[in-house]
């Protein structure tokens, strides 16, 4: 019986390798596919058109054959495995390879860890551990909070070889669902223009020549210092345009204004220090006057107070052309809330729909603790990280390289003036005021008793105020004033106010020592009052064998004598002689013993005494 026509097609694919040239096995595997669709399908073939890979190694291992058995075959062995990026003898076992098995010869293997994971156990699980415990609650943890993680603890156990950011995704698959989305670089390159409402084009040149303002509610819980919630505080940044570096914030409870505006700016123009309890590991070095203030149409920002303080500082204010122009300052908050606030205890999320439920159980931050911790991201994380518009420069490296030589510097005092919060008070007699439910006292206001002075404060510590006298149109600083009993707190104006109407609750007065004592020296209170009892108890015991030997003292002898001669009658009054009888002489148990003499503290002066009262 004749062959088929696939019989003889199959022949010519089982040929040896010396007489199949690569033109006969693509026409063999093509009469092979078009037998398959033309119905022939009892011959169980799967037939494939050869990769590109393979169809190289047999361009090469052909032109390997041809020359066999000639001086230069050695030269063109060691050119062909170059060329396929192995080593001579595994060319060696693909020929042979090639010459038992045909064309499945020539396929890689596949490897038997394919898939597997190559890291340590140990690995997977503090990765997965890490994960977990970050999104447990109300926090948030993205994976790539998770491979910095990693990365720092690599760091501390010394060692270089770990997992990298695509190890470190491929374990959390299975933990979350990823989502994919497109991020645009925006701006990148040496120039950039920004266009404000009166269509004026700025061309950004160098550090300091245009700051960005803008407000956002965090998505964090705060509470007060005895764990009641306050809510969620509001966080104003200041950003230079030019580096994408934070200039300065504030954070409070006050809703955006253009005091609160005020506020940020001080801090952005103020050279920055702050205290050994920050733990700071890199210098907060941006400062400065700004040329353009470039902020959305909002009422805070087109206010007249801010316009004043723009024209004494010699800032021009500009307004966006529309929203979308704000980028800059506006990416920032997303930045902070996906890598800060989501892993704190109390994030709440701006979706209520995801809000966990626990967060206002778990918040444990103050206002002073949060600021704080947002100080260190910002200095250590936020500003040193490489922005990715700027190529290999860091956010605080642009902002250096692009400064002016020498950058204006005002003293507080000034900017104390234009950017603070404003409040009157009137001085009472030795120099005391009230403020916020606090006594506060400063040195020479004595002077000023009876006068109404003007006070400004920070509203984030309201334990230290500053006084100035107005003098026309004009305000004189003073002094400054400190909360009695408070000189080494830090208590918010928000705070405070979360105090009294505590202590009105409890229908107690409000004073400065009450809201001291709420604060600080509950327990302190409590130890001194015993140990006063305790003083006072041994005193009483000194003077109690003094007391009962002056009341028992030794009855002197009366001479029996039924008439009262003429020597006793002076010692004896009339009255006394009367009580007694010749048969009933008087006797110890009969003599009146004396009261205790009270216990009287003195005091030096009436200070001294009015510190007293309040303190009980």
């Amino acid at each position: 019986m004749p062959d088929s026509p696939a019989e003889k097609t199959i022949e010519r694919s089982t040929a040896s390798p010396e007489q199949l040239s690569l033109p006969i096995a693509r026409q063999a595997c093509e009469e092979i596919a078009l037998l398959l669709q033309a119905g022939e399908e009892q011959w169980e073939i799967v037939v494939s058109e050869p990769t590109i890979e393979v169809q190289q190694r047999i361009e090469i291992i052909q032109t390997l054959i041809s020359a066999q058995s000639t001086e230069r075959y050695g030269k063109l062995q060691q050119q062909a495995a170059k060329q396929l990026g192995i080593s001579v003898r595994s060319l060696q076992r693909l020929v042979k390879r090639w010459r038992e098995q045909g064309l499945s010869g020539l396929s890689k293997p596949p490897r038997v860890d394919h898939g597997a994971s190559k890291i340590s156990s140990e690995w997977q699980a503090f990765i997965v551990k890490t994960y977990r415990e970050g999104n447990r609650g109300s926090r948030s943890l993205t994976p790539a909070q998770v491979v910095q993680r990693v990365r720092a603890r690599a760091q501390e156990l010394g060692v270089e070889d770990y997992p990298k950011r695509t190890t470190v995704y491929s374990i959390l698959q299975p933990q979350i669902e990823k989502k994919q989305r497109k991020r645009s670089l925006g701006w990148r390159g040496d120039r950039l223009l920004i266009t404000t409402r009166e269509g004026i084009e700025l061309a950004i040149e160098w550090s300091n020549q245009v700051w960005q303002c803008d407000h956002t509610k965090i998505d964090a819980l705060v509470v007060d210092q005895v764990g009641e919630v306050l809510g969620r505080p509001w966080l104003t940044i200041v950003v230079d345009t030019y580096s994408r570096c934070i200039m300065g914030l504030h954070l409070g409870f006050d809703a955006p204004s253009a005091q609160v505006v005020g506020l940020a700016l001080r801090h952005a123009i103020l050279p920055k220090q702050y205290a050994v309890a920050y733990e700071l590991q890199q210098v907060w070095d941006t400062y400065g006057l700004p040329q353009y203030l470039y902020t959305d149409g909002g009422k805070d920002f087109r206010s007249q107070q801010l316009e004043q303080v723009a024209t004494e500082l010699g800032i021009v204010l500009c307004l966006r052309r529309k929203p979308s122009d704000g980028g800059i300052v506006e990416r920032p908050f997303g930045t902070f809330n996906r890598e800060f606030f989501s892993s704190l205890p109390g994030y709440v999320s701006s979706n209520v729909e995801t809000r966990s439920p626990k967060a206002e159980a778990e918040a444990c931050f103050t206002l002073v603790e949060l600021e704080r911790l947002l100080v260190r991201y910002v200095v250590d994380h936020y500003n040193q990280r490489i922005d990715a518009r700027m190529g290999d420069q860091s956010r605080i490296g642009r902002w250096e390289a692009g400064r002016m030589a020498q950058l204006p510097l005002l003293g507080e005092r000034e900017l104390d003036i234009c950017l603070m919060r404003r409040d009157q008070r009137v001085v009472y007699r030795n120099g005391y005021l009230q403020f916020a439910n606090l006594t506060y006292q400063g040195e020479h206001l004595a002077a000023y008793a009876g006068e109404t002075v003007v006070l400004r404060y920070d509203p984030r510590d309201i334990t230290t105020i500053w006084i100035y006298q107005l003098q026309g149109a004009k305000e004189v600083f003073l002094t400054r004033a400190h909360a009695q009993g408070l000189e080494t707190e830090v208590l918010g104006y928000r705070e405070a106010q979360a105090l009294s109407r505590r202590i009105r609750a409890a229908g107690a007065a409000i004073s400065s020592q009450s809201m001291l004592n709420e604060v600080r020296e509950r327990e302190e209170a409590i130890r001194n009052r015993s140990a006063s009892l305790g003083e006072k108890r041994q005193r009483q015991k000194k003077r109690q064998p003094r007391e009962v030997a002056s009341a028992q003292p030794q009855a002197p002898a009366i001479p029996h004598s039924p008439q009262p001669t003429a020597a006793i009658q002076p010692c004896e009054p009339e009255a006394q002689i009367s009580r007694y009888s010749d048969s009933d002489p008087p006797s110890a148990a009969r003599v009146q013993p004396k009261k205790p003499v009270p216990y009287v503290r003195v005091y030096e002066d009436y200070d001294h005494l009015r510190r007293e009262a309040k303190h009980w």
